[in-house]
């Protein structure tokens, strides 16, 4: 467990070194949290992000409320956002009920993304709920069910999934994961400015 989290806090200083970055959005995207399949019981490092799909308006705030039995640790640092979290309990038994990020500006045709460190309970499939608001005022929850237009978020723990490597592999594959989520973002900022440049 020490090896596990060691190597998961270097994943949350890695992608903390990209906490402002937003990353370009597919069309017609969901909220979705990534690793959408994870191990339960085990600590990892998790992707919200959100989409900015209204034109002429940016995403100002996010609101994630997870479910029962899924235990958030730790979050990265989201660079422009301020995050405030309603709470219960004490110490190791603190339990986040919610989570607020306000004050951003992700304009349309990107994604904001908030990072954490948490874990699942037992194995079963996670649904969250996320309310996301633009800068005009329009509100979007991400509550739906799978077919709707505004599905919510799931992840799917389970207690095996596969091979031999154990919770190091997935940590380390927690790192490699962050470290190209850096690359796309830094990839997307780069093609943003080359158009500014030539226009």
């Amino acid at each position: 467990m020490n090896v596990q989290r060691a190597l998961l806090r270097a994943g949350i200083r890695l992608a903390a070194a990209g906490g402002g970055l937003v990353f370009a959005a597919s069309a017609f995207a969901h909220a979705e949290l990534s690793p959408s399949v994870a191990l339960a019981k085990h600590l990892q490092l998790f992707s919200l992000a959100v989409p900015t799909e209204k034109e002429n308006a940016a995403t100002s705030k996010v609101e994630l409320t997870p479910p029962s039995g899924f235990s958030i640790d730790s979050f990265v640092p989201a660079v422009g956002w301020k995050r405030e979290a309603q709470t219960t309990g004490t110490g190791e038994n603190t339990t986040v009920q919610k989570v607020t990020w306000t004050g951003g500006k992700v304009p349309t045709e990107e994604d904001a993304l908030f990072q954490f460190l948490a874990s699942a309970d037992s194995s079963k499939t996670y649904t969250f709920k996320v309310r996301q608001t633009y800068s005009d005022g329009t509100v979007v929850d991400w509550s739906g069910p799978e077919s709707s237009d505004t599905p919510a978020p799931t992840v799917e723990a389970k207690s095996s999934l596969g091979g031999g490597g154990g919770s190091n592999t997935l940590a380390i594959i927690a790192i490699v994961l962050g470290a190209l989520a850096l690359v796309v973002a830094l990839a997307g900022l780069l093609g943003r400015s080359g158009r500014r440049a030539l226009a």
